[in-house]
């Protein structure tokens, strides 16, 4: 009788337990809702609440990689990649944080700006996608991939605001850009000004 007694108490225990437990946020909603609070006190300003800025200065975050995301976060606390704003933003982050921000902006969707010169995109989707022979640019695609999705290495491109992908190719042609894979360097040495605007504005509509 005592035995049937402590197995229907065990059992009720273990019940109450697993309600209780099923109350309790996991860790990916307790890191979402941690990361939802830092974008709506910081990221917001410069990003948007869901990753789509509203302004071509400021890299569009929806869909990007979070692993991508996170490494270059931590690259702007460690001075590796220089921006003075970036550097205020995340001096207090973690890096459970930065990991949790990249998780929340990988997850919104991406709304790609509208081409403004078809012309310009055209010559932009060939040398993305083949390159140019005749002066050794290699095809953007052999990296990035066709659709430009990129991997958690290498950051997503489509849909990225085409002032913004500029920008950064100008930095890395200049070297002021350093953080990031010294092939970079290599390629858009290459490039002529022309191919970077035709470029970029190719993948802000993808």
């Amino acid at each position: 009788m005592r035995v049937l007694l402590d197995k229907r108490l065990t059992s009720l225990c273990l019940a109450g337990l697993l309600a209780w437990g099923a109350h309790l946020p996991t860790q990916a909603q307790a890191d979402e809702a941690r990361a939802r609070k830092i974008v709506g006190g910081v990221c917001f300003i410069c990003h948007g609440m869901d990753g789509n800025s509203a302004s071509e200065v400021f890299p569009r975050l929806a869909g990007q990689h979070a692993e991508y995301i996170a490494r270059q976060l931590a690259h702007f606390k460690s001075g590796q990649r220089k921006s003075t704003a970036m550097a205020d933003m995340v001096a207090k982050l973690t890096p459970d944080e930065m990991l949790a921000l990249g998780r929340f902006f990988e997850k919104q969707p991406v709304t790609p700006d509208p081409v403004k010169d078809p012309d310009l995109a055209a010559m932009g989707r060939y040398v993305y996608l083949h390159g140019n022979k005749f002066s050794g640019v290699p095809a953007c695609a052999s990296c990035h991939g066709p659709q430009a999705l990129g991997t958690v290495q290498l950051p997503r491109l489509a849909g990225q605001h085409a002032s913004y992908l500029e920008t950064q190719l100008k930095q890395f042609h200049q070297r002021e850009r350093t953080n990031d894979n010294a092939v970079m360097h290599a390629i858009v040495v290459k490039m002529t000004a022309l191919e970077m605007a035709a470029v970029s504005e190719y993948l802000s509509g993808q």
